[in-house]
């Protein structure tokens, strides 16, 4: 049964796929939304996702957290939309603040982000701005018919060699920065074996193999902060490099927790609330502390 679901969830994503790349850029990232803002607040998901809009934002009404979760639709619809159209987006309709943290850049380095905006555009805008020299995390999708056509729109058809998480791209790490490279990571997943580090006052399980390895090669670490200011044009901001000496891994994850935090404040509809990013056992204790 599993193997037809996702032989379905993955014809009906080429067939969206072929369509929102006849339709041009701003068309299929409009047409996105559209879908995802009628449909997504109706399926069971968006349960989980106004659940953690609530945690996180206790003093917005319940109004207020129902437009953030039907606006984190459109933008997710969105981001469905432009994948056909991400290399044009970086082109063209994506602006750069703090260039110069890059071209200060000498060595290797980790560069750390979230699943805010359109997050798939941030690879392959640093990759050109590094000339090539950053590998990027990702999750590879459960859907393994799904997985080729959205690595090849993430990957430039094989043009950017990206790192999956695996025993594998744990060494694929260490390898690129031991290369000089740079390398880059999305934090924001649960990660069971991490660290129970405060993100919006809860625990979150969060795997420290950023702080680790920023630490093991001594080398800079480098928040980046991607916004959409309007349709398909977007902001990159590459912020100074966190001071992380002398603190422990704890700290290091904590002092980024509270940097995310504040760019999701920023743009609350751009996260992605449906992650299970907290830690449901702890979500409990601290409820019942708090009665």
């Amino acid at each position: 049964m599993k193997n037809l679901r996702y032989l379905a969830e993955a014809a009906l994503l080429y067939l969206l796929f072929g369509l929102f790349k006849c339709l041009g850029p701003e068309t299929a990232s409009n047409f996105g939304g559209w879908l995802g803002r009628t449909i997504g607040p109706r399926l069971a998901a968006s349960r989980k996702a106004l659940k953690n809009i609530e945690h996180a934002f206790p003093d917005k009404a319940p109004a207020e957290h129902k437009t953030i979760l039907k606006d984190m639709w459109d933008n997710l619809g969105r981001v469905m939309g432009e994948y056909p159209h991400i290399q044009y987006i970086v082109q063209n309709h994506l602006t750069y603040e703090g260039e110069e943290h890059l071209n200060n850049l000498t060595g290797e380095a980790v560069l750390f982000s979230a699943h805010l905006a359109n997050w798939e555009l941030i690879s392959p805008a640093l990759n050109a701005k590094l000339n090539n020299q950053m590998r990027s995390l990702y999750r590879a999708p459960n859907n393994p018919y799904s997985e080729k056509l959205l690595d090849r729109a993430r990957m430039e058809g094989g043009h950017i060699d990206n790192i999956p998480k695996s025993k594998v791209g744990v060494r694929d790490m260490v390898r690129v920065l031991k290369e000089g490279g740079k390398l880059g990571v999305l934090i924001d997943q649960k990660y069971n074996q991490g660290l129970a580090v405060p993100f919006f006052g809860r625990p979150a399980m969060t795997s420290p193999a950023f702080i680790q390895l920023a630490q093991k090669f001594d080398c800079p670490l480098i928040p980046v902060q991607i916004e959409r200011t309007d349709g398909i044009d977007f902001k990159l901001t590459i912020n100074p490099p966190l001071n992380i000496d002398g603190k422990s891994e704890y700290e290091g994850v904590e002092t980024a927790h509270h940097m995310l935090e504040d760019w999701v404040r920023q743009n609350p509809a751009q996260w992605l609330w449906l992650h299970r990013r907290w830690d449901s056992a702890a979500l409990k204790e601290n409820d019942n502390e708090q009665l």
